[in-house]
C-alpha cells in the first residue's frame, strides 16, 4: 500500500472496553465514550476517510492486545481500499505479522520498538514498509508504557534511529497537548520531520483546521485527529479541504 501520496487527515478510532474513547493527555480514566467502533469506522469512511487509525487503549496500558475482537470487527467491516493502521499492545514480531496477514496495512509499535529495536527490522523483512514506530513525547522526551515511563530519548534522534532500522513511517504524538483541543506544537513536529526521510504522521492537540494546515506546512505526511472530530469542532471534509487548499 502506498504511504500517504498526498497529505491525509486520518480519524482515530481509539478502543477501550470495546467502545470508542478519547483520552485527555494520555491519562487513563479521563476518557469520553463515543460508542461502537464499527459504527465510528463506517461513519468516518462515509465522510471520506482513506485511512483509519485504530488504537487498543487497554492494550497500550496492559502490554497485550485486549480489544482484539472489537478491532477485528472493524477490520472485517472496512472496505479493502481503506487503509488501516493499528497500535496498542503489539509486543512481538510474530503478533505484528499475524495482524498484517489479517488485513491491516500498518502496525504501530511504541513500547516494543523502544524496548526491542530489532523488532522493527524483523517485521520489515517479511512485510516491508508496514511498521510505523510511535514516538510519544512528553516534556520533549519519548515516553512508553501508556505514557507512564520516560526513556531519556530525544524524539528527533529516536525517529532517525528507527528510520534506519526499517520503519516505514513515524507516528509522532505530543502527549502534552493530546485530547485537550489546545493546539499543536509545530516546532516539535518540524524537528522530527527534518530528522528522517520517511513519512511522519503527526498526532495530538489538533483543535482547528488551522492546526491541520500548520502540520502540513511543518512537513507532516498525515495527521491523526480524534477529539476534534468526535466533538464536531470541524468535519473530516473541512479538515481535508483546508489541507488540500494549501
Amino acid at each position: 500500500m502506498t504511504h500517504f501520496p498526498e497529505f491525509e487527515v486520518i480519524p482515530a478510532v481509539d478502543v477501550q472496553d470495546g467502545e470508542v474513547v478519547q483520552l485527555v493527555g494520555g491519562e487513563r480514566g479521563t476518557g469520553k465514550r463515543y460508542g461502537d467502533p464499527v459504527e465510528a469506522a463506517e461513519r468516518w469512511i462515509d465522510a471520506g476517510a482513506e485511512t483509519l487509525h485504530l488504537v487498543d487503549l487497554d492494550g497500550a496500558f496492559e502490554g497485550e492486545r485486549v480489544n482484539a475482537a472489537a478491532i477485528e470487527a472493524v477490520v472485517e467491516a472496512v472496505p479493502g481500499d481503506v487503509g488501516l493502521q493499528l497500535g496498542g499492545g503489539i509486543r512481538t514480531a510474530e503478533g505484528a505479522r499475524d495482524l498484517l496477514d489479517l488485513g491491516l496495512d500498518r502496525v504501530i509499535l511504541g513500547t516494543a520498538a523502544v524496548e526491542s529495536p530489532e523488532i522493527v527490522a524483523a517485521i520489515d523483512e517479511t512485510h516491508p514498509d508496514s511498521v510505523v514506530v510511535s514516538l510519544d513525547a512528553k516534556d520533549g522526551e519519548v515516553v512508553v508504557s501508556g505514557w507512564t515511563e520516560g526513556t531519556g530519548l530525544d524524539p528527533a534522534e529516536a525517529a532517525s534511529r528507527y528510520a534506519d532500522l526499517g520503519a516505514g513511517a513515524i507516528l509522532f504524538t505530543n502527549v502534552d497537548v493530546e485530547g485537550q483541543l489546545a493546539g499543536i506544537d509545530r516546532a516539535a513536529v518540524e524537528r522530527v520531520v527534518e530528522a528522517v526521510d520517511v513519512p511522519v504522521v503527526a498526532s495530538g492537540g489538533v483543535a482547528t483546521t488551522d492546526d491541520v494546515v500548520a502540520l502540513k506546512e511543518a512537513g507532516a505526511a498525515a495527521v491523526v485527529v480524534g477529539t476534534a472530530l468526535y466533538e464536531g469542532t470541524f468535519t473530516l471534509r473541512e479538515a481535508q479541504a483546508a489541507a488540500d487548499g494549501v
